[in-house]
């Protein structure tokens, strides 16, 4: 690409690759005129910015010169002082040798010649500073005159050899050797090359072609290999550049033959050794690679000959060309197209006409615009290629490349790519395998009873004592030992009062002939008539009648209550003798009346005495008599939440003894503190819930940390198989929030390398697409481990493209009804699996939150009847499955076939410390066919035609769905909040920020009524409505984060940031 143009008939040199900024300098070529055929010499210095998106240069300086220029060149002596910018030499006509301080020019203050040396024969056309003492300056002329000058001393230059000892010819060029600063060699239009040796004064060798065709025009050494250099031709019958080497100075290491007519100048890359710029007679500009002697890139044929290529010394992309049309171009190889610069071009020409009306936009010709297209290099070059590399994999893998350590042959060494195991949580892993052996083994008593001992905080040993229980017979008389209630130390405790009250009672009795007194006796006589002896059978009958010590008793005939109690019972009335009782507080009377008669009349005497008797333990007796665990639940202080998991323990059915306990640990969590809620973990133990218990955890632990979903996983694992004893193993399915948690441990587990173990916690029976996926993953991931196993079904959906139809079709995307059949095509479809995001389910269901709408769900817009689609190649990074992408894709099943790994092969250590040192989304395939109804959903966030199906829907199919009723609360909570916010919020910006939450909320309940959002977002929504309504927003917004951080960006970007912006103001108004 063109980056910057100049037009100048002159030579050219660029500034240091130390310099800052970046300057080119120009001088007039003396090889060259001008129509004005004037032979005054100018030597212009430029800044190049190549921020500046303009073609122009920006001048920085300019200086009369006395003769034209054959050769530039800029070199870094003095430098290194302060405000120096190094020297300019310039080769002129008559032998002339130019120095001039570039400082100087570009301050336009002190006289900027150096020097001007006049000790050639003929036009100096070589010059070279010496790469490594910037004071040596080479210059060569006619009669093969070589000069070494010294900067610092220019009086006497060092002459290279004798006159005499050499056949005079011109020198076309000088070039230092790159490794070795006393070597230099030359370049002579016989197609000769002569090495010098500074030291020795003489020539150590010379390099010929034998055609004796060679006429060389340029000359220069490898940049890294000290015996290696190219020499280029300009002879047509021979335009070729040849590699040698001086090991092998025989014949040509290596030819290269890209150009058609004689090459006038070379240029070699110093940042990469591979790239050589060459231009020629047949106006092309060429940049070969010498390893493959391929061109790698090539510039559009010029309009003249291009007589000077230099590369940049500070931006190794960038190179300079000098042409004989007098232009100097500056391009870079980092391939772009020329459309920018013309439209720049067409806005200069349209600025120049501004007065008039507006120019229509310039229209490219399209062979034009083709021809512009400049294809970049074919390989990456070395100073963007990257000496190494790491990346994380699946399963905790590091992946790691680089150069080799020793590099004894500069020919390109294999590179190597390491693969090694991660490990950075040691202990995690450990306890995951103990875990895992106790799972195995179904020696899970003895784990919780280790993990109960080890446990350092009470409730940690109560909920593991818990967890042990649940595995072990008689359960609840076992919960009930563990809450503190035993009946054995009940009984003992009960017997020892009575033995206090009997020994308490011995004193004298009172006397009266009250009917306690002579209840009591009665009682007493008829327990100590078994202890009498035997007697006759007619005088025991007497005796069963009519004790013989007890006095006669008389009925009550009066008017009082005893009289009318007397009259109830006579007259076999316990209704109104029961009410008379209870009227006078005669309980007692009133509960044994109540047991005479009837199962009824008893209840309702419960209720009444139980509603007029008032004491502690009233309550616990109404529970008790009348079973109604449920208000235990509900209304006992959360004080004596033991008492009440003892009560439900002891006497709730079986059935309801489950959600009872449920119901108590909710209440817990959502009133009492966050000691309550950890305790609530006990209630979920005893109910079996694993996803409750899931729950409740993730509220006690906000910052998740391998070592706390450790934790979890040991406590949930132990609680399933626990349930699985007791309803067999098809009994249990985890719910979303297990299911996520589960997910979650197996992806830490795949991170540390135990694929195997991951593995083994997916739950099976599992449908969610990320279980699926993951399963998947660590299956494929084991390798020859699973030989033999049964693959896991494809967690991906298999997806037809297809053509897009045509006009017909697209109108009726917009809404209007074809009116024609659809034809049916001949071929089959072809089917393709994507690896680089997975597309939605072609069954109806949530969306995975991993999924995101990167492809347009095709059952959608599946059309009724047998249909295929036309195949629609794929484009550029989409790639195809493990299969054939272009066959029809079988199903996926049966055994995996691997390659085994060698015998030897030994895996490399884990590396157990931290190292101190995403292909294009699908485009979402649009509508192929009339969709029907009952189908699915768009995926959320899907752009384009769907929407405008939407917009021209008939009314009554545009409204709105009925918010199902397990999320009407989240609404509530929701719509709560807002309003509390408005009452209390002040400022204008607020109020508008509510109102606009307000309307954005609408698109969660829109999502919420077609049920297109995953399980844990809608899990997470819940529980943010949950710290919503307790006023917990700190806990609410962390939640949040945790949602949005592991949900697609297009699934929740409708809602979830105004949601924080709602959180953020309710926590700052105190709502």
């Amino acid at each position: 690409m063109k980056l910057k143009e100049l037009e100048r008939p002159a030579v050219q040199a660029w500034s240091p690759a130390s310099q800052y900024p970046l300057y080119l300098a120009t001088g007039t070529s003396a090889q060259q005129l001008d129509s004005s055929f004037s032979t005054n010499g100018t030597l212009e210095i430029f800044e190049v910015d190549f921020r500046d998106p303009s073609l122009d240069l920006k001048h920085k300086g300019v200086l009369s010169a006395s003769s034209r220029f054959h050769k530039l060149i800029w070199g870094s002596f003095g430098s290194g002082l302060l405000e120096s910018s190094g020297v300019i030499a310039g080769g002129g006509d008559n032998g002339m040798l130019i120095l001039y301080n570039v400082t100087h020019i570009l301050s336009s203050g002190k006289e900027p010649v150096i020097a001007q040396k006049q000790k050639h024969t003929g036009a100096v056309r070589a010059l070279d500073f010496n790469p490594f003492q910037g004071n040596l300056l080479a210059s060569g002329a006619s009669d093969s005159e070589v000069f070494i000058w010294d900067l610092n001393n220019l009086n006497v230059p060092m002459t290279l050899g004798s006159k005499s000892q050499q056949p005079p010819e011109d020198v076309k060029a000088l070039s230092w050797n790159r490794q070795a600063q006393h070597i230099l060699s030359s370049a002579h239009p016989s197609g000769k090359a002569v090495v010098w040796d500074l030291r020795k004064n003489e020539p150590i060798i010379k390099v010929s072609d034998h055609s004796n065709r060679m006429h060389c025009s340029g000359l220069a050494w490898h940049p890294d290999i000290a015996t290696q250099l190219v020499l280029c031709s300009e002879d047509d019958r021979l335009p070729v550049i040849q590699l040698w080497d001086l090991r092998f100075a025989s014949s040509p290491l290596k030819v290269l033959e890209s150009h058609s007519r004689g090459i006038l100048s070379v240029s070699w890359s110093q940042a990469d050794a591979e790239l050589l710029l060459t231009s020629a007679k047949d106006s092309q500009i060429l940049c070969s690679n010498l390893e493959s002697s391929e061109v790698v890139y090539k510039l559009p044929t010029q309009s003249s000959w291009c007589f000077e290529v230099q590369w940049c010394p500070r931006d190794p992309s960038v190179f300079s060309a000098a042409s004989f049309d007098g232009w100097i171009s500056l391009y870079s190889v980092m391939g772009r197209s020329w459309e920018v610069q013309h439209m720049r071009l067409a806005d200069k020409i349209s600025s120049s006409f501004s007065k008039g009306q507006p120019l229509p936009p310039l229209q490219v010709p399209e062979q034009v615009a083709q021809a512009s297209l400049i294809p970049p290099l074919k390989k990456p070059p070395k100073w963007i290629r990257r000496p190494t590399g790491v990346s994380f994999a699946f399963g905790g893998k590091l992946v790691t490349f680089g150069l080799p350590s020793t590099r004894l042959v500069p020919q390109p060494c294999p590179r190597l790519v390491f693969i090694s195991q991660v490990t950075t949580e040691s202990e995690f892993l450990m306890r995951s395998t103990e875990l895992q052996e106790a799972l195995e083994s179904g020696n899970l008593l003895n784990y919780c009873q280790n993990k109960s001992q080890q446990a350092l905080l009470q409730s940690e040993k109560m909920l593991w004592q818990f967890l042990k229980v649940t595995l072990e017979q008689d359960s609840r008389m076992k919960f009930l030992k563990l809450l503190g209630y035993s009946k054995d130390e009940l009984q003992k405790k009960v017997a020892t009062w009575l033995k206090s009250d009997v020994g308490l009672g011995e004193g004298p009795q009172p006397k009266g002939n009250d009917l306690n007194s002579d209840r009591q006796q009665a009682f007493c006589s008829q327990a100590s008539k078994h202890t009498t002896e035997e007697a006759s059978a007619s005088s025991a009958f007497f005796d069963e009648l009519v004790p013989q010590n007890m006095t006669p008793w008389e009925i009550p005939i009066t008017k009082d209550v005893d009289g009318l109690l007397s009259q109830a019972l006579l007259l076999g009335e316990l209704g109104p003798a029961v009410e008379l009782c209870l009227k006078e507080e005669r309980f007692a009377d009133a509960i044994i009346l109540a047991q005479a008669g009837g199962a009824d009349l008893l209840k309702q005497t419960q209720e009444r005495y139980l509603a007029k008797k008032k004491t502690k333990i009233s309550s616990l007796l109404a529970c008790v008599v009348q079973k109604n665990w449920k208000d235990v639940v509900c209304t006992c202080s959360l004080k004596n939440w033991r008492e009440a998991l003892a009560l439900l323990l002891t006497y709730s059915s079986t059935e309801k003894f489950p959600e009872l306990c449920d119901m108590l640990g909710t209440r817990m969590e959502q009133e009492g503190g966050r000691a309550l809620t950890s305790e609530a973990r006990l209630c979920y133990v005893c109910s079996g819930s694993v996803e409750r218990l899931v729950e409740c955890w993730a509220k006690c632990h906000q910052a998740l940390s391998p070592m706390a979903l450790q934790d979890l996983m040991e406590k949930a694992m132990v609680l399933n198989r626990s349930l699985e004893l007791l309803r067999g193993p098809h009994g249990v399915s985890p719910g979303p929030a297990t299911t996520y948690r589960v997910t979650q441990y197996a992806n830490l587990l795949a991170a540390q390398g135990s694929l195997a173990t991951a593995m083994s916690f997916l739950p099976s029976d599992c449908a969610q697409p990320p279980v699926q996926q993951l399963r998947d993953r660590l299956f494929h991931a084991q390798g020859s481990a699973v030989l033999g196993q049964q693959s896991p079904p494809f967690p991906y959906p298999r997806i037809v493209v297809g053509a897009i139809p045509h006009s017909k079709e697209t109108s009726y995307r917009l809404g209007s009804q074809p009116s024609h059949q659809v034809p049916t095509p001949s071929p089959r479809p072809r089917v393709f699996t994507p690896q680089s995001s997975p597309a939605m389910p072609l069954a109806p269901s949530h969306p995975s939150p991993y999924q995101g709408p990167r492809m347009q769900n095709i059952s959608d817009y599946r059309a009724s009847g047998s249909q295929a689609i036309q195949p629609l190649p794929l484009g550029p990074g989409v790639r195809p499955g493990p299969q054939d992408s272009w066959k029809e894709a079988p199903a996926p099943g049966g055994n995996l076939q691997r390659n085994k790994l060698p015998e030897t092969f030994m895996a490399p250590a884990p590396i157990t410390a931290p190292v101190m040192s995403l292909t294009p989304e699908l485009q979402g395939i649009l509508p192929l066919q009339p969709p029907i109804s009952g189908v699915s959903h768009a995926p959320p966030g899907a752009p384009g035609e769907l929407s405008l199906q939407l917009q021209h829907l008939p009314p009554e199919k545009m409204e709105r769905k009925e918010l199902p009723p397990e999320h009407q609360s989240l609404k509530s909570s929701f719509e709560a909040l807002l309003q509390r916010c408005s009452l209390s919020a002040t400022d204008l910006k607020t109020k508008r920020k509510l109102e606009e939450a307000a309307q954005r909320l609408e698109c969660l309940y829109e999502k919420l009524c077609e049920g297109t959002l995953s399980p844990h977002v809608v899990a997470g929504l819940h529980e943010v409505a949950r710290c919503v309504d307790a006023g917990s927003f700190e806990q609410g917004l962390t939640v949040h984060a945790q949602v949005a951080g592991c949900s697609s960006f297009s699934e929740v970007s409708s809602f979830m940031p105004i949601l924080k912006a709602v959180l953020i103001i309710a926590h700052k108004l105190l709502v």
